[in-house]
Order: structure tokens, then C-alpha cells, then sequence
């Protein structure tokens, strides 16, 4: 159950990260392009 759970809370910080990366990718996109 341990390694189950570490499995899933790994999942979790990898999507948060993913999703945090493409938000900051995505207003520096539109920030450059209105310049």
C-alpha cells in the first residue's frame, strides 16, 4: 500500500509541475506576443 501511495503522490507533483510549467509557458507566450 506504501509504495502505492508514494506511486500516486509522485503522480500528483508530476502533473502539478506539468501543469504549473505550462501556465507560466503559456502567459510568457502571450506577455511576448503583445509586445
Amino acid at each position: 500500500m506504501e509504495a502505492l501511495e508514494i506511486f500516486f503522490i509522485g503522480l500528483l507533483v508530476v502533473a502539478s509541475a506539468a501543469i504549473g510549467w505550462f501556465s507560466v509557458y503559456v502567459v510568457y507566450k502571450l506577455y511576448k506576443g503583445q509586445r
